[in-house]
C-alpha cells in the first residue's frame, strides 16, 4: 500500500531545500552517484557531501511536534521534497537536521510526551462528540427533504455519507453546510448502491455511465417516492418506503418482508 499522501504545505522561501530524485543523478562536482538525496545549485545537482550538508541527519515526516522541535534545536536544517508524478507537485518527505539537535528535541518530546497524549485523547473525544452531532443535523436535514425515507435508512446515509476522513459528500464544504444539493446527492449514492443492481453492473464489466444511466430511472422512482410523507395506513403499508405490504412484498427491488431499507 502506497504510503498517505503528504500534506502541501508551502516550503517558506528561506528554507534550503533537498531534492530525493525520481531519476539516477551524479554529483556534478564530485560524479558520486546515483544520488538518494541532493541539492540544486545553478541548475546542476550536488550531494550533500558537496553542498556542506552532509553532517545532518534525515527525519522522516509523521511526528508534527518531533519535527517541530528538531529545526528549533538545529542551527543548520533543510526540508526534503519529491515529486508527486501523479498530483503534479512536490510534497514533503521530512527535513534533515542536525543530530544533536534531534536528540534534544527527543528529550524535549518525551517530557511531555504524557500531557501531549491526553490531550489527543481529549481531541479525539472531542471531534467523536461533533461528528455524533453532524450525523445526526445530516439525517435530520434528509428526513426534511425526503420525509418518506425511513427514520433508520436515514440514519445509516447520515452515518456512511459523514465519517471523518472519508472523503464523501457529506465531509465536503456543501456538506457540512447541509446544502440541499449535497444532502440529495448523499441520499442519491444510497439508493443507487443499495436499491438497483448498479453494483452488479459494475461486477460485470459495465462502464459507469452506462451502469448509471442504467438504473437512474430506477433512482428517480425511490427519490420521488420520498419526497412526499408517507400517509397513515391501518393495516398495511406504502409501497416503495421499505415498509412492507399486504401480500408480503416490500420496497422497490420487490424484497419480502423482511427487508428494513438497508
Amino acid at each position: 500500500m502506497a504510503p498517505p499522501t503528504a500534506p502541501v504545505t508551502p516550503v517558506p522561501s528561506t528554507s534550503l531545500v533537498v531534492v530525493q530524485p525520481l531519476k539516477r543523478k551524479r554529483c556534478a562536482g564530485c560524479r558520486r552517484g546515483p544520488l538518494q538525496m541532493l541539492v540544486l545549485e545553478e541548475g546542476s545537482p550536488r550531494c550533500l557531501g558537496c553542498a556542506d550538508l552532509g553532517h545532518l541527519v534525515f527525519l522522516p515526516r509523521g511526528d508534527t511536534a518531533l519535527t517541530r522541535r528538531s529545526r528549533e534545536e538545529s542551527a543548520l536544517s533543510a526540508v526534503v521534497v519529491r515529486f508527486n508524478r501523479r498530483h503534479g507537485r512536490y510534497e514533503r518527505q521530512g527535513v534533515l537536521v542536525e543530530e544533536a539537535g534531534l536528540a534534544r528535541a527527543e528529550e524535549r518530546c518525551l517530557a511531555d510526551a504524557e500531557a501531549r497524549r491526553r490531550r489527543r485523547v481529549r481531541d479525539a473525544r472531542r471531534r467523536a462528540v461533533q461528528d455524533v452531532r453532524f450525523a445526526d443535523a445530516f439525517a435530520a436535514e434528509i428526513r426534511r427533504l425526503f420525509p418518506g425515507c425511513p427514520a433508520e435508512r436515514a440514519r445509516e446515509i447520515a452515518a456512511h455519507t459523514s465519517e471523518r476522513g472519508s472523503g464523501r459528500v457529506g465531509r465536503s464544504a456543501a456538506g457540512r453546510a447541509l446544502t440541499e444539493s449535497a444532502v440529495t446527492s448523499a441520499v442519491a449514492a444510497s439508493v443507487r448502491h443499495v436499491d438497483t443492481p448498479y453494483d452488479r453492473l459494475l461486477m460485470s464489466g459495465v462502464p459507469r455511465h452506462e451502469a448509471r444511466r442504467s438504473i437512474a430511472a430506477s433512482v428517480e422512482k425511490v427519490l420521488r417516492g420520498w419526497r412526499s410523507p408517507v400517509p397513515s395506513v391501518t393495516g398495511g403499508a406504502v409501497a416503495g418506503h421499505g415498509v412492507p405490504e399486504p401480500g408480503g412484498v416490500a420496497g422497490p427491488r420487490g424484497r419480502g418482508p423482511e427487508w428494513t431499507g438497508r
